[in-house]
């Protein structure tokens, strides 16, 4: 499918939050709530271990029930460089891919749309991905070039995403944890950059960072409500993130249906403060941040807590500061 479209039409992608008042940003706190949001914390040593059964467990405490649905495993695939850990590890996303299977989902897709390279095929097999996931070529979907539709906001003509990622009956974001350069963090949430596709609003994708980074994190995920986290903190990325960061073992990952609950999760462990991340704090009509709203499940945070690295601008964003 093709499509022509001008500046303008691009717009409405970045600027709806800001438009439209996103709810809930600087919102005050919401009373505790009976059904608490819960987070599953899982140890894994190593891409060695047995990430079937890890994931198992940690998904199974969250409920998920994924029978006869259509899944589309979102992975963090960005650029390569063998020197650091940019990307959610091949094994990583083919453990979920088995996993979704067992669960009895009638389909599993692998979607991803790179902002940096337009050759989505290329950073794969730089990746390891062709390589080391099962039938790698028939599941996965170039986010950035497959035919797209029309998806209509709040009040703002309409805008476009892919046609196979509009069809999922849930979207899993597989994040890698890290520091960000201008998000402070990115995980779950800001994941959900890589399903705009480049083929209608270019690369890279800057235009979703200069234009209030934070809201655009919140509007792509108030849009893809039916979601699912499950953030490879095994080896995740400090200091200069989400590409020229330095690896750092943390041996865990992180699962849970609120993807604001499972980033704040996943801040505490990085022991950065979680209400100090704009969109975090902005997220109070999509999940729960706080501590008290979230029922630990799983493992205990404290064996798995290691401060990642920041840089010095955002040395204020350590929890406890």
């Amino acid at each position: 499918m093709s499509l022509t479209l001008d500046r303008r039409s691009t717009i409405p992608l970045i600027g709806l939050g800001v438009m439209s008042g996103v709810v809930g940003y600087n919102a005050k706190p919401d009373p505790i709530p009976t059904i608490l949001s819960p987070v599953s914390v899982m140890g894994a040593k190593d891409y060695s271990a047995d990430l079937l059964d890890i994931m198992y467990r940690g998904v199974m405490t969250c409920g998920l029930n994924v029978t006869g649905k259509r899944v589309l495993l979102k992975p963090n695939l960005v650029e390569y460089n063998p020197q650091t850990p940019i990307n959610t590890d091949p094994r990583f996303v083919a453990a979920a891919v088995e996993l979704f299977h067992k669960l009895g989902a009638a389909e599993v897709l692998i979607g991803e749309g790179p902002g940096h390279r337009r050759d989505s095929w290329g950073v794969a097999e730089e990746a390891g991905y062709r390589e080391l996931i099962p039938n790698f070529d028939k599941i996965f979907v170039d986010l950035n070039r497959d035919d797209v539709v029309a998806v209509k906001g709040f009040d703002e003509p309409e805008f476009f995403f892919s046609k196979t990622l509009m069809s999922a009956d849930l979207v899993v974001s597989l994040a890698k944890m890290k520091t960000h350069h201008w998000a402070g963090v990115t995980l779950s949430m800001k994941n959900f950059f890589g399903l705009v596709p480049g083929c209608v609003y270019g690369w890279p994708k800057n235009i979703l960072h200069y234009k209030i980074i934070d809201y655009s994190i919140l509007e792509l995920n108030r849009l893809f409500p039916h979601s699912f986290a499950m953030v490879d903190g095994i080896v995740g990325m400090e200091g200069n993130g989400p590409i020229q960061g330095t690896g750092i073992h943390a041996g865990v990952i992180v699962m849970g249906n609120d993807l604001v609950a499972v980033d704040s999760t996943c801040c505490r462990l990085m022991r950065i403060d979680p209400a100090k991340i704009g969109h975090l704090k902005g997220a109070a009509h999509l999940g729960y941040s706080a501590a008290t709203h979230i029922e630990q499940r799983g493992e205990t945070l404290a064996p798995y807590a290691k401060a990642f690295g920041l840089m010095k601008e955002f040395s204020h964003l350590r929890l406890d500061a």
